[in-house]
């Protein structure tokens, strides 16, 4: 080969080891714009991950707060409604409390009424709680009044007496002696009125039969009918 031949050879090499070289480089170049394009993907989509996951986790603290509120009101409630029951009757020492009885009025009690020999003659009176209702008979004199001018019975006991709770089956009892005079006067009547104290806003009228009235006396409220005996 002649010089000229082997120099223009050697130029030609050349030429062609750089340009496989210049792409070698760009192949390089470009592989390592991509590894850092999807690097940076990556990377974006790694920070998005927490993001997400931190509002998941907001939205479950969320909802659990919201139970939390929803338990706390059911409690608040329950709380509410046991403190109103406790709080309505007497305590009876243990916790626990009892509804405290009401007063008896004359419509919450059936009556009757029956006359006796015993002690000269009387009339029984019996009051018992109507169907459903428990009251308190107070420890005082029952008021009865005889006539239109409203004449009232006299205590014929001078011990105080004791109130009785009427319920069920519970009876009591009271004894009127409607003329606890020797005369021969009196007014002459066949009904008597009844209440549960001087206050009572809804007297009864009970038939009695006929009667001779004269300073009439009544015996206090007992639980047994032979208690509530009209001595003089």
């Amino acid at each position: 080969m002649s010089g000229n031949r082997r120099k223009a050879f050697l130029v030609s090499a050349v030429l062609v080891g750089g340009a496989l070289l210049m792409t070698a480089c760009q192949d390089t170049d470009e592989a390592a714009d991509t590894g850092a394009s999807q690097g940076s993907s990556s990377a974006s989509g790694d920070a998005a991950t927490p993001s997400g996951s931190s509002a998941a986790g907001s939205g479950k603290d969320a909802g659990a707060a919201g139970k939390d509120a929803g338990a706390a009101g059911k409690g608040s409630g329950a709380t509410g409604g046991t403190e109103d029951g406790a709080g309505s009757g007497a305590d009876t020492g243990n916790g626990k409390r009892e509804p405290v009885g009401q007063s008896c009025g004359a419509n919450d009690i059936s009556w009757n009424t029956r006359s006796e020999t015993q002690a000269g003659g009387y009339i029984l009176i019996s009051a018992k709680a109507k169907p459903g209702i428990t009251c308190i008979l107070p420890a005082a004199l029952p008021t009865v009044a005889f006539g239109s001018d409203g004449t009232e019975a006299g205590p014929a006991e001078q011990a105080a007496g004791k109130q009785i709770t009427l319920s069920g089956n519970t009876t009591a009892y009271a004894g009127v002696n409607p003329k606890s005079t020797d005369s021969d006067g009196g007014k002459e009547l066949d009904s008597i009125i009844v209440a549960v104290g001087s206050d009572d806003p809804d007297p009864v009228s009970l038939k009695v039969g006929a009667i001779t009235v004269d300073k009439p006396v009544v015996t206090n409220w007992h639980t047994s009918a032979t208690e509530a005996v009209p001595f003089s």
